[in-house]
């Protein structure tokens, strides 16, 4: 089965109840889709189903994150593309088998960290929005190693590199994406 991104959510909600993680399937969801607008506008639900679906297994099983994952959604009878490409975003961070290999799922490995540390940005704001949010103020919190700590400035970079864009690049088109659907 391949979930529509409706059914993921419903999917996600059996196994996280946290409402972080809960809005983090959200963002990266709607970060995911805008990305597919650009780069494989057939595919847009699809897209947004694996960002949906990409930490699944976080909530109950933070050590064994991309691994109890699979046998999830293999539980669910999710297709083994989606796993496949959900699971990859813990490449080199987790013991997931599966390594990023096309554009999806390289995206969905650079953005997943940077939505946390953009989102985290937006909340020192006066408007708590990312709305009014520009590149070089991002890049001085991306900068600033002790800001959003948790979120590996490392894998971001990398994210960027197995992309083959600038790191300016991923930064920015993803704080576009993030300013697109923080109203919807």
């Amino acid at each position: 089965m391949i979930p529509t991104p409706a059914q993921a959510r419903e999917i996600l909600e059996k196994y996280n109840k946290e409402p972080f993680h809960l809005r983090h399937g959200e963002t990266v969801s709607g970060v995911m889709g805008w990305f597919a607008k650009k780069h494989d506008p057939n595919n847009v639900d699809y897209w947004r189903t694996v960002g949906m679906l990409h930490d699944i297994d976080f909530e109950l099983y933070p050590e064994e994150h991309c691994v109890k994952g699979i046998e999830i959604m293999k539980n669910e009878g999710i297709d083994e593309s989606i796993i496949r490409s959900a699971m990859s975003h813990g490449w080199g961070l987790t013991k997931t088998p599966y390594e990023p290999e096309n554009i999806m799922e390289k995206i969905l490995f650079a953005v997943d960290e940077l939505t946390g540390l953009i989102g985290a940005a937006a909340l020192m704001r006066p408007s708590k929005s990312v709305s009014d949010m520009e590149l070089s103020s991002l890049k001085k919190k991306f900068k600033d190693k002790k800001f959003a700590a948790g979120c590996s400035r490392e894998t971001i970079a990398k994210g960027a590199e197995m992309l083959g864009w600038e790191l300016d690049t991923l930064l920015d088109e993803t704080l576009n994406a993030m300013k697109a659907i923080e109203n919807q």
